[in-house]
């Protein structure tokens, strides 16, 4: 597997200024997030709590790159990623980010191992070395022994185990989760929690995760919470 760790660096990973976001609904102009600045330190863990509606998601997607603002600049370790070439963009996106969403997305008609290579066919490796780096991290993720089991045979901790194992095959430096616990039972939400914290720590990459749950939140080492649009203060744990 490309050997990708993160590296040791005074810069931020992520940066966001004066993000503003704006949909027209039925004529109406509807401001979503408004002067939006927040930073993501490398390793970090990010809780991003607030009501239905109140915009996470949508900043998940502006800080994946998914969706550019209305307003603001976007820096990826000093990159201004909107500023970037769609072909170069979609190189960033495959190579540094990781979803997961509350949904696992998997491919009904691929395997596990199969579903966890995708990322890495897309960015055309071999599919011997995609296969393998595929094997790695699902042992990673405990699921070693579920490689040839389609989406319909795995229960829905398994299923999204397998999305996490999708988003890491990369080494991504960030991971973005929408709530990836909410269509989980408590236990079973708890076990991916406990997954989540667990390549934060090991593998040293920095996760925002858009979540109601109050018990993740309070295991991240930052928290902060959407309010009409805007961040309140985002409350970081000491480090010791």
């Amino acid at each position: 597997m490309e050997n990708r760790s993160i590296p040791n660096s005074e810069f931020p990973l992520l940066v966001l200024e004066d993000i503003h976001m704006t949909f027209t609904h039925h004529g109406n102009l509807i401001e979503v997030l408004k002067d939006i600045d927040l930073v993501v330190n490398p390793g970090e863990s990010l809780a991003i709590m607030g009501a239905s509606g109140v915009g996470k998601s949508t900043l998940l997607d502006i800080m994946g790159s998914l969706e550019p603002p209305t307003k603001g600049v976007v820096r990826f370790t000093d990159r201004n990623i909107y500023e970037m070439d769609p072909a170069a963009l979609s190189r960033f996106r495959n190579r540094e980010i990781g979803f997961v969403f509350q949904f696992h997305h998997l491919l009904p008609e691929f395997n596990a191992l199969e579903n966890t290579m995708m990322p890495a066919m897309i960015a055309r490796y071999p599919k011997k070395e995609a296969s393998e780096m595929a094997r790695d991290v699902l042992e990673k993720v405990g699921l070693g022994r579920r490689l040839t089991h389609r989406a319909g045979e795995l229960s829905g901790g398994e299923q999204q185990r397998v999305a996490i194992a999708r988003a890491i095959i990369m080494r991504p430096r960030l991971i973005l989760a929408d709530e990836p616990t909410g269509n989980l039972d408590w236990l079973t939400g708890q076990e991916i929690v406990d997954l989540l914290l667990q390549l934060n720590r090991e593998e040293g990459v920095a996760m925002a995760i858009a979540t109601h749950n109050h018990r993740l939140a309070e295991k991240m080492s930052s928290r902060m919470e959407i309010v009409k649009g805007r961040i309140q203060q985002v409350k970081r744990k000491p480090a010791y």
